[in-house]
């Protein structure tokens, strides 16, 4: 779930941090930067783990800050795929179940990757697993907050970098409210497999 990624960047120290001795002002800001944020094709940093080397620093004409070519690692929030995770619903609809982990909310689960025969209960707004005993059906519901065992099957990157800005058209309020935002990675994961799904479905009596 947890990796280590060595990567570089130029950090940039404000003259007024000058005092502070460089190690811990290059740590406060690649924090500052990395922390909780989503790396193109890497994943989502949680946290500096540790600086690897420095290269030489520069001050350039009419900018008093140094910039340094730092050398680092951190640690990344990046399943891999058939890596099995357990979550809490986070939401239903029609598109699928969302799950977060707490610190990771883009995980979906689709229709086609639930427990079958699964139906959507507009009413409830909730995936209901119709499970079939010899006894006949039996109706369990996907509620929210519920804590759901699954298995990673895929992954998106979306590049969220701004581009250059388009043409200046209309736009209604209706048409900005609909936008969704995009989601910079995202995992796809089933729970069509025995043993997977909410964990009460596979408790013991």
């Amino acid at each position: 779930m947890f990796i280590l990624v060595e990567m570089k960047d130029t950090v940039k120290v404000e003259p007024w941090l000058f005092n502070v001795n460089l190690n811990d002002a290059v740590k406060v800001e690649l924090n500052r930067r990395l922390a909780n944020k989503v790396v193109y094709n890497i994943g989502v940093c949680i946290c500096l783990f540790d600086i690897l080397k420095y290269e030489d620093s520069y001050i350039f004409p009419g900018d008093g800050a140094s910039h340094t070519k730092v050398h680092f690692r951190c640690v990344v929030f990046r399943p891999f795929v058939d890596e099995v995770l357990i979550g809490k619903i986070k939401g239903c609809s029609q598109e699928g179940v969302t799950v977060s982990l707490g610190f990771f909310d883009d995980i979906l689960i689709p229709p086609e990757s639930l427990q079958q025969p699964s139906k959507f209960d507009e009413s409830e707004q909730v995936w209901v697993w119709e499970y079939e005993t010899d006894e006949g059906t039996h109706d369990l519901f996907m509620d929210v907050n519920e804590p759901i065992r699954l298995r990673v099957v895929d992954e998106t990157f979306t590049d969220t970098t701004p581009m250059s800005a388009p043409p200046t058209t209309a736009t209604t309020s209706t048409e900005v409210a609909s936008k969704k935002p995009t989601i910079p990675y995202l995992i796809k994961a089933v729970i069509s497999e025995p043993g997977l799904g909410l964990l009460c479905w596979w408790t013991n009596g």
